[in-house]
């Protein structure tokens, strides 16, 4: 079988897709780079030509629509407007581990929680103290939320060797603050409230809860009662980018089912046999539908949030005038002492101190998903205070004040990285299993895999017990098996001490052939030759048929009249449909699905992925064994 270039394993599966976590964090770490590119040509225009860059942005734009007219500034409408965009994606990707991630087991939600507002209040109280008694005091919001993009960019740059968990942490710690924040802006940031407007918005939104309980799929709909509900929070002095956390957060995630991918199928091959434009409406629907709102909607919105919106966010407002003078005046003004030392001392001691009580408190039952060093290390990334903290910083202060808020915050964002490699550095000198432990600390992952590897039982490649097991679910027929077997046998021969597990998934919708061959592979196991035949199903995948079947039976030296009996045994077909069961409860839903030490690999099946998350098990294992 011929397959055209390309990165096939940068592809989750047959009938998959790529994991939306990793490629949140994938367009968060990548977009931090256009967000730094954008606050330098910011600061670059402020600088060259002053009178054109405020008098740009303060351009009116309106918008009107019968008797009713809308008019912003343009960096009004960019923060207001697009920004909202940017809290439906913060709402979409909370929402989404809150139904499918780290967080639906509940009992590992509260020490992000705990961690994520004591890193929002010690920064805060710093910002207090700075400016107690002065002018200032009501700035303290521009002290306390954490930019996603520049956290995870900074991490990609110094924490190379950190472990996958801290991701995730941070990243929950920055959806918990920028939740806060957004209440923060809502009630202390926002203008003389305007109360029928703020009830024409409540309105609004409980009848998109409404719609959402009908069960109504139209994006268009939810999109103009969210445009309506907008408009009506901007006419009552809330601000208006509320309803994008909210929408995102009521959007509900969940992961494709096998029964909906196999619906798709059948609506494509009808298509197929017949293309007309009711049934081409008919396979977008049924896509659409295979995958959860969640998913769709991230999809659509994350790159334009992290490549366009906040980039423009941040060219409208880090504009500032800069000279030796000015920064002087700064570095003596309590509000940027109060930004810099809040975020580069007072995050780290927040998010520290509140996971070291929270696990004190819990008497050990609420553990760190990572080791003390990598918190540690999530607390001084924490630091990088950037979007959520300019808008504040644009609501709370004019003038010479808002610059200085800008030159703390922007100042922030160096401290932070420099004290985030000098803590990932303090780690490197640790012995090994000390450094382990820092790292990875004692806390369980979730066990995605819901039949545990039984000896007795599955089919078994290495060691037959093993620090690490890899299990994959495969189909004989889908090319990105095939594709994934190489990168398979060059991970047995770099870890002697992994053991792989291969359980049928018979993509029988798309692969006619995938059923008769995981029978024939069991036949083959009944005379002793499982993986025998195994390799030679996936080194012919576009060969698959009885007669072929029949021919590799005689190559490996089996019995073929015994052979082709078994294949029609119950026992064969029973004993594929109970690895279809198993893949159901755990929710797999394409092929290959791998799963390392029980936990569901996410992203692609390159050697260099796996063989990090291998690794992982692995030292998460020894920690275990001390």
């Amino acid at each position: 079988m011929v397959f055209p270039p390309g990165d096939y394993t940068s592809q989750t599966s047959c009938g998959g897709s790529r994991s939306p976590l990793r490629e949140f964090l994938r367009t968060e770490t990548g977009s931090a780079a256009v967000l730094v590119t954008a606050a330098l040509a910011a600061l670059l225009w402020a600088n060259a030509a002053p009178g054109t860059y405020e008098s740009s942005w303060h351009t009116h734009l309106s918008v009107g629509l019968g008797g009713h007219e809308l008019s912003l500034t343009l960096r009004e409408w960019v923060n207001s407007g697009l920004m909202a965009l940017f809290f439906f994606v913060v709402g979409l990707e909370a929402r989404r581990e809150f139904d499918m991630g780290e967080l639906r087991d509940r009992s590992r939600l509260a020490l992000p929680l705990a961690a994520g507002a004591a890193g929002m209040l010690v920064p805060v109280a710093i910002y207090l103290m700075f400016n107690a008694g002065e002018s200032t005091v009501h700035g303290w919001g521009a002290a306390m939320s954490t930019d996603t993009a520049f956290a995870l960019g900074v991490l990609a740059v110094v924490g190379r060797r950190m472990p996958s968990g801290l991701r995730v942490f941070i990243l929950t710690i920055t959806v918990v603050d920028d939740f806060l924040a957004l209440g923060v802006i809502a009630v202390a940031y926002s203008d003389r409230i305007s109360v029928p407007a703020l009830l024409v918005a409540i309105g609004v939104f409980a009848v998109v809860l409404l719609v959402r309980r009908l069960g109504v799929r139209r994006g268009a709909v939810y999109g103009v009662l969210a445009v309506v509900a907008w408009g009506a929070l901007v006419e009552s002095g809330v601000d208006p980018v509320v309803i994008g956390l909210a929408m995102g957060l009521i959007t509900y995630a969940y992961p494709a089912a096998r029964e909906n991918l196999e619906h798709a199928t059948g609506l494509f091959r009808l298509f197929r046999e017949q293309p007309t434009p009711e049934l081409a409406r008919s396979v977008r629907a049924g896509l659409a539908s295979a995958i959860s709102p969640n998913d769709r909607l991230q999809g659509l919105f994350h790159p334009w949030t992290s490549y366009v919106v906040v980039p423009l966010f941040a060219l409208a407002n880090t504009g500032i005038q800069l000279s030796a003078d000015q920064l002087g005046r700064a570095f003596t003004s309590p509000v940027t002492l109060g930004i810099l030392v809040g975020f580069v001392v007072g995050k780290p001691l927040g998010i520290l101190g509140a996971s070291a009580v929270a696990h004190v408190l819990g008497r050990g039952r609420l553990r760190l998903p990572v080791g003390w060093g990598a918190v540690a290390v999530g607390g001084t990334l924490a630091g990088t205070g950037f979007t959520v903290s300019l808008l504040i910083a644009t609501l709370a202060f004019e003038g010479t004040q808002l610059e200085n808020a800008k030159i703390g915050i922007l100042s922030a964002v160096i401290g932070a990285f420099l004290l985030s490699r000098l803590a990932t550095w303090l780690i490197t000198l640790l012995p090994a299993r000390l450094r382990r432990r820092a790292l990875l600390g004692d806390s369980e992952t979730i066990v995605d895999l819901a039949v545990p590897v039984d000896p007795d039982r599955d089919h078994i490649r290495g060691p037959r017990h093993a620090p690490v097991t890899v299990v994959e679910y495969g189909d004989y027929e889908c090319p990105y098996c095939g594709l994934a077997e190489p990168v398979v046998r060059e991970l047995l021969g770099d870890f002697g001490d992994v053991r792989y597990v291969w359980r049928h998934l018979p993509l029988t919708d798309v692969h006619v052939h995938a059923q008769v061959a995981a029978e024939a592979a069991e036949a083959a196991d009944a005379q002793g030759r499982y993986w025998e035949m195994h390799d030679l199903l996936m080194s012919h995948q576009g060969a698959l048929r009885i007669d072929h079947l029949l021919d590799y039976a005689g190559e490996i030296g089996l019995d073929v009249d015994r052979f082709e009996l078994d294949m029609k045994q119950p026992a064969v077909a029973e004993r594929i449909a109970a690895d279809v069961d198993s893949a159901d409860l755990s929710q797999v839903a394409g092929t290959p699905t791998f799963f390392v030490n029980g936990h569901r690999h996410q992203g692609a099946y390159d050697i260099e992925s796996l063989s990090v998350a291998v690794r992982t098990a692995r030292e998460r294992a020894k920690v275990a064994g001390h």
